[in-house]
C-alpha cells in the first residue's frame, strides 16, 4: 500500500473540512452584521435565543455539515481502502460539491417552511453515502 494512493482522497477530506470552516466564518460573519444592525436599532441581540431567520439559515448550514461529516469521512475512507481511492475521491468530491451547493438550495434566510428544492441536495448526499456503504458491504 502506497501513501500516494491515497493523495486524492486526502485532498477531498480537506477540501471538505476547508467548506465547513468557511461555513463557521460566514455564521460569524452573519453574526457580527446582524450584531451590528440590531445595535443600531436599539435592540439586543442574543446570539443563541435570538429567532433571526438569516442566522439560523447560516447556523443550519454549518450543522446539517457537521451532522453528516463523520458518516461521510469515514466511508469514503473505508470504501478508499477497501474498494478503490480513485473511485472514493471521485464520490468524495461530488459529495463535497453537493455540500457546497446546499446554502444556495437552503437560501439567505431560514422560513417557517423548509424549502422543497433542499431535498435535492438532500438526497444526493444520501445516495453517495448509500453507494460507499454498498460498495463496501460488497467487497468484504
Amino acid at each position: 500500500m502506497n501513501p500516494q494512493d491515497f493523495a486524492n482522497p486526502a485532498w477531498v477530506t480537506l477540501a471538505y473540512i476547508g467548506l465547513y470552516y468557511l461555513f463557521m466564518i460566514h455564521i460569524m460573519r452573519t453574526k457580527v452584521r446582524l450584531a451590528a444592525e440590531y445595535k443600531a436599532r436599539g435592540e439586543k441581540f442574543d446570539r443563541y435565543f435570538n429567532k433571526d431567520r438569516e442566522l439560523l439559515a447560516a447556523d443550519r448550514n454549518q450543522l446539517n455539515m457537521l451532522e453528516h461529516m463523520p458518516v461521510f469521512l469515514v466511508l469514503m475512507w473505508l470504501n478508499a481502502f477497501i474498494v478503490a481511492p480513485d473511485q472514493a475521491a471521485f464520490l468524495g468530491a461530488f459529495y463535497t460539491l453537493v455540500r457546497a451547493m446546499y446554502p444556495f438550495a437552503l437560501g439567505r434566510r431560514l422560513g417557517r417552511n423548509i424549502p422543497l428544492r433542499i431535498l435535492l441536495f438532500t438526497f444526493t448526499g444520501y445516495v453517495v453515502l448509500i453507494v460507499f456503504a454498498v460498495q463496501i458491504a460488497m467487497a468484504l
